[in-house]
């Protein structure tokens, strides 16, 4: 099973952080829009174990060279470590509809579904992702094979100066739906700034 280990960083905007990877020759690999469905049961067993369970689909934008696709993910529970590092499997999926079925029949209903602007950058080794959320704002993650590698990324980029985020994005999410009292548990971007 592979190990998921990254850094998260929220930022006011990613116009340095682009300029930057472009000074630093990252390539450009293309933006998608995501829309992503976290599924628990009725007594949230996975996230009282800090476990998840996610359906990502994404659609293509400009300039991607991403398939439009989706995928299941299990995420295990987050290790102790300077950065965020769990477990994850992921499964490419054919016909969300009746995976939604199967889950539901398990057990799992729909805890969350949110949208995801993200473009995708390589740079040392590592994957960097600058993702845009409703609500939430502007991040960069940075995923690598280890700490080391991924820590260097980040000083290439200038953000070492930037503390780490260790939520998960549903978790900001449900937070900051939850200060507010919304019952909404569909969050998606207005249709005037797609």
């Amino acid at each position: 099973m592979a190990i998921e280990i990254e850094a998260k960083l929220s930022v006011p905007n990613f116009d340095a952080v682009r300029a930057r990877l472009k000074d630093v020759g990252a390539e450009r690999l293309g933006a998608v829009l995501e829309t992503n469905t976290f599924f628990d049961s009725d007594d949230r067993s996975l996230l009282a174990a800090d476990k998840g369970l996610r359906l990502r689909q994404t659609r293509e934008s400009a300039g991607a060279k991403t398939n439009p696709s989706s995928k299941l993910t299990y995420k295990g529970p987050r290790r102790q470590g300077q950065l965020k590092s769990r477990e994850e499997i992921e499964l490419g999926i054919t016909g969300d509809r009746q995976l939604i079925d199967l889950l539901g029949a398990l057990g799992y209903g729909r805890l969350l579904t949110f949208e995801k602007r993200r473009e995708s950058w390589k740079l040392g080794g590592c994957s960097v992702e600058l993702d845009e959320l409703p609500h939430l704002g502007t991040f960069v993650e940075i995923e690598g094979p280890d700490d080391t590698t991924i820590l260097k990324v980040r000083e290439q980029l200038q953000l070492d100066h930037r503390p780490l985020v260790k939520s998960s994005y549903v978790a900001l999410l449900m937070t900051h739906l939850q200060e507010r009292g919304l019952t909404t548990r569909v969050v998606m971007f207005d249709s005037s700034t797609k």
